[in-house]
């Protein structure tokens, strides 16, 4: 059975994962305590699990602040990533129902819509925030939903845990990035139609190489700015 201290340890876990709590950030007992609703004895157990985990780390006392991981850390989390992004997409290829597919090409027919208003807004110099905010929006449905057919809660659950960067990260440099060039990243978003095609042909192989692929162009973009 999970005790407090458990849930306490996988609620503190999952929030550092999901860069609610920031790599440097100094962390408190009572802060943590107040957070997750619970005593300082739950909290204490779950700090000290983190600390093991490598994921807090003490910088003097009485101040643990979250762990900042290094280059080689970060470039092995994204092996991470990437690894399991591609495995989802295989299990993706055998579990996608008719309807999920269609839910996918009619994602993509919004966001296509959405990426004729970007490029002409930016061509005519006018602001792009609010359509690239909706575009980004779309590919997130868009994942979610490749997540879902996936049909493996534990397998998706990891991959949240593992991401190198958390969802408000990653939009905020990706806004960054097509604000200064609206065709950031475009040659990899043709690979989601190519995606929906092996699911569709149930071709875990290729369903799975194609995700690795634009995962792996996605976070070198990224992790280079």
């Amino acid at each position: 059975m999970e005790t407090l201290a458990d849930r306490t340890y996988r609620a503190a876990k999952e929030a550092i994962a999901a860069g609610e709590l920031r790599q440097g950030e100094k962390i408190t007992e009572r802060g943590l305590a107040e957070r997750f609703a619970v005593s300082p004895t739950p909290v204490r157990e779950a700090i000290r699990r983190l600390e093991q985990d490598g994921l807090i780390e003490r910088t003097g006392p009485r101040t643990v602040v979250v762990a900042t991981m290094g280059d080689t850390a970060i470039q092995e989390l994204a092996e991470v990533e990437i690894a399991l992004r591609g495995l989802v997409a295989r299990f993706a290829a055998r579990h996608a129902t008719p309807a999920q597919l269609d839910e996918l090409d009619t994602i993509l027919d919004e966001a296509d819509d959405l990426l004729i208003v970007v490029r002409k807004r930016h061509a005519d110099g006018e602001p792009v925030d609010r359509q690239v905010g909706k575009l980004l929006d779309t590919m997130q449905r868009f994942n979610d939903a490749v997540n879902t057919c996936a049909n493996n809660p534990v397998l998706v659950r990891l991959l949240d845990q593992t991401r190198v960067f958390s969802r408000a990260e990653r939009r905020t440099r990706l806004l960054e990035h097509v604000a200064a060039n609206d065709r950031f990243g475009l040659d990899r978003y043709a690979s989601h139609r190519e995606l929906v095609r092996a699911l569709r042909d149930a071709d875990a192989a290729a369903a799975e190489s194609i995700v690795m692929n634009d995962a792996r162009g996605g976070l070198a973009e990224l992790l280079s700015s």
